[in-house]
């Protein structure tokens, strides 16, 4: 194209401004653009304006009542409590515990102020700044900036759903508004830091600092509390055990926000940023009385229904801890004696363990996860085996090695020629407990069963209460649940209605053979037997009850009547129908629970009262304000069931079961003369017991199979159960003095025997059976005879 073609000044350069000038276009740009933008903000704060005008005038008066924050009754746990103060149980779906505002520490309150809202004493509920940098956030589609007050997260806590709307977000502000209209600021506070969630079921921060640390608000430090409130924004995102890193880093940045607010000194920002903090890891529980605890559920659960799990009730019981202690560590020593004498069964399971030994500590950490420890019974995985060394690797990471005593129950899986399925190898999941010395033992999970109760026999308080080895394990409570044969144990109410007719401690009764057809038993022909399989032929009552004669025991009944004893036993608590009037009753052939044998023998023990027994001492609300509290009833004439006499005597014929009968261990080892009670074997040994007394404590112990089957052919009461019992009473009486029971009004000592002033000169029955004839000794032809036998 020629120059001739080009446009004017086309191609050409045009005359520069003059130095320094600048151009008149980018300056009208330049405001154009500020005046846009000055017009799109104002635009926005008109359109926000518009909005929440519109919203005041057809949405306010729509809004929710606010009754909930009003009258604010957060949803509390029931907690569970011994009598001394220890936390045995927690039942709710919400963890919390609510903290007046004046008792939340000012160093909690400016921790969540300096992350959450630190001008919420200034503002009126609505941070409106905020609200409009979220908002050209959200139109710009950028992430949210937190414009929320502490006021509308708690309106959208308690009304609102979680979804990110414009909509919801002015329904928020208009709620914040309502409430900060009828709610003043430290009450706003108060309810927020009660009712928020803060991860692992924690709500507030009572709650939260208890889970997490281990300890009360009022013991927080800055770094700690500045952890916490780090947790509202996302407990899961920002907890400190799962997400140590994440969690570490927001609160360093709460820690600065709050030296910037001037909540923190220098000093204290320092010490913080540099605090290793230490978390609360999951311990063992402290008091084993998960029992208890499920028993005292079912019953506030009856009274109040749902509500128990919401409205922050505090039960108390009646349990001592250091009593319950002792009372569960008693019994699971005595079911573990036990359980080391049995047949090994054979490990819980077998797995295959990896070549690399870099590899082995992953892969029997991940085999454990599905065999967790049992208490003191830890669970292990054997890396070797041999029948005299074994070791193996807990969950902990220890490995120790087991020789000698420690592999005698387990002998029969380290044999060479044992059965694959019970053989201790390479793999197998076995399970271990360290003994008093600190060595160790291979053992098994028991399969017997067992319970434990005690009570005071003046108030019916229970005192203790294990319903069976492991709750974990079953949460049959075998104290109130199980109903099993009570044995000998029960011939002691048999005897006490045998005083009523005429028989005295000095009665003779004839400890020789009997036979019954099926008319007299009620169902089948019975020949009874003694335990030990002999007949020592005429001896007083009270020997025949030490010596736990069954022959004894029937001819009683046989002589005042099973119908008269049937009805007798239900002064003690027992139910007519589970004991039917035939004269295997005097065996304890009828069905009875630890907890009624508890109450029964606690008349005996009283003098002659019967009293109910109770488990829950009191219940208050979550501000400690007393609903319910347990008063029994003194000991007077209308709760009397026998006469004083007949539970003095009776007293005194159990005193020698622990003197020289089959009980005499308890006197022997306790050294104290006031111990009363009566061992108890059933037929074929399916259930052993041993009930017995101090004035002050009445303690029943049983041991059995779920499924009845025989403990083993001498296995009995006092083998099993009496040791236990020995092993509570030892420390519950340490320093209790020494305390025999006083004679009443109406009983005479004659020839050292304590009889009713009435039968004191043969006015009762002097003697029984001394006809029945005794089998005859075999001659000497039997005896050799016999002895032919055993050399054949």
């Amino acid at each position: 194209m020629s120059d001739a073609e080009r446009p004017a000044g086309a191609g050409r350069s045009s005359p520069g401004p003059a130095p320094g000038a600048q151009p008149a276009h980018w300056g009208r740009w330049i405001l154009k653009t500020l005046g846009g933008s000055v017009g799109v903000v104002v635009g926005l704060a008109l359109t926000v304006l518009l909005m929440v005008g519109i919203a005041l005038t057809v949405a306010y008066p729509n809004l929710p009542d606010l009754g909930g924050l009003t009258d604010y009754r957060p949803k509390l746990p029931m907690r569970i409590y011994s009598a001394d103060g220890q936390l045995i149980g927690e039942f709710g779906e919400e963890r919390r515990s609510f903290v007046p505002i004046d008792e939340i520490p000012k160093v909690m309150q400016d921790a969540v102020l300096a992350i959450e809202d630190a001008r919420f004493y200034q503002h009126g509920g609505v941070d409106y700044f905020g609200v409009l940098r979220a908002g050209l956030a959200n139109f710009m589609e950028a992430r949210s900036q937190g414009a929320s007050t502490i006021t509308m997260q708690l309106a959208r806590n308690f009304y609102l759903s979680t979804e990110k709307t414009f909509t919801r977000k002015i329904y928020e502000i208009l709620l914040a508004l309502k409430i900060e209209s009828q709610l003043g600021k430290r009450q706003i506070l108060e309810i927020y830091m009660n009712q928020i969630y803060l991860g692992q079921r924690a709500y507030g921060f009572a709650s939260a600092s208890e889970i997490y640390f281990g300890k009360p608000l009022k013991d927080l430090t800055v770094a700690e509390a500045a952890m916490l409130a780090g947790l509202p924004k996302a407990p899961s995102a920002y907890n400190p055990i799962s997400n140590p890193r994440r969690a570490t880093v927001r609160q360093q940045y709460i820690i600065e926000r709050m030296l910037d607010n001037g909540f923190i000194t220098q000093a204290q920002h320092d010490q913080a940023r540099a605090e290793k903090l230490r978390y609360r890891t999951p311990a063992s529980v402290a008091l084993h009385a998960e029992y208890a605890a499920e028993a005292a559920r079912q019953l506030i659960y009856a009274h109040y229904g749902d509500e128990a799990y919401t409205r922050g009730l505090n039960v108390t019981l009646t349990l001592n801890g250091q009593e319950q202690n002792l009372a569960y560590r008693a019994l699971r020593k005595g079911i573990l004696d036990y359980e080391r004498r049995q047949v090994y069964r054979g490990p819980e399971d077998y797995i295959d363990l990896p070549a690399n030994p870099q590899d082995l500590d992953a892969r029997v950490a991940e085999a454990l996860v599905d065999h967790p420890d049992n208490d003191e019974l830890k669970s292990a995985v054997v890396l070797e085996a041999s029948p005299k060394r074994v070791v193996v690797a807990m969950q902990s990471g220890e490995s120790v090695a087991i020789t000698g005593d420690g592999l005698r129950p387990v002998a029969s899986g380290l044999a060479e020629k044992a059965n694959p399925k019970v053989q201790i190898r390479r793999g197998a999941v076995v399970r271990v407990v360290r003994n008093p010395k600190g060595d160790w033992t291979i053992t098994q999970l028991p399969e017997v069963e067992g319970a434990f109760v005690s009570l005071d026999p003046r108030t019916g308080a229970v005192r203790t209460l294990v319903g069976g080895f492991d709750y974990s394990k079953a949460k049959f409570n075998h104290v109130t649940q199980a109903w099993r044969q009570p044995g000998s144990s029960f011939k002691p109410f048999i005897y006490s209605a045998a005083l009523e007719k005429g028989f005295t401690p000095a009665t003779v009764v004839n400890d020789a053979p009997l036979f019954f057809d099926a008319g007299a038993t009620g169902s089948q022909p019975w020949e009874p037997k003694n335990y030990d399989g002999q007949f020592d032929g005429p001896m007083s009552l009270r020997r025949g009850l030490a010596k736990s004669k069954n022959m004894i025991s029937i001819r009683v009944l046989q002589s005042i009547g099973a119908g008269y004893a049937q009805k007798w036993i239900t002064r003690f608590g027992f139910e007519a129908e589970r004991h039917p009037a035939y004269l295997t009753m005097a065996l304890g052939a009828g069905s009875v629970t630890p907890m009624q044998m508890a109450t029964a023998y606690a008349v005996f023990a009283n003098g002659g009262y019967r009293i109910n027994p109770f488990l829950i001492q009191k219940v208050t609300d979550s501000r400690g304000r007393l609903i319910n509290e347990t008063r029994p009833p003194a000991l007077e004439d209308s709760r009397r069931v026998i006469d004083a006499r007949n539970a003095f005597v009776m007293t005194s014929l159990l005193q020698e079961v622990t003197r020289s009968g089959t009980a005499a261990r308890a006197q022997a080892l306790l050294k104290r003369s006031d111990i009363y009670g009566k061992t108890g074997t059933t037929n074929d040994s399916l259930d052993a017991w041993f009930a017995g007394w101090q004035q002050e404590v009445v303690a029943v112990v049983w041991m059995g199979y779920d499924n009845p089957r025989k403990l083993g052919d001498r296995e009995t009461g006092g083998g099993l159960s009496l040791p236990i019992w020995i092993d509570y009473m030892a420390q519950t009486l340490k320093n209790v003095p020494v305390r025999e029971a006083v004679a009443p009004p109406g009983v005479t000592n004659v020839g050292g025997e304590w009889m009713y002033e009435e039968y004191a000169h043969n006015g009762g029955v002097s003697s029984l059976g001394l006809d029945d004839r005794m089998p005859a000794p075999p001659s000497e032809e039997e005896r050799r005879g016999i002895l032919d036998l055993f050399r054949r």
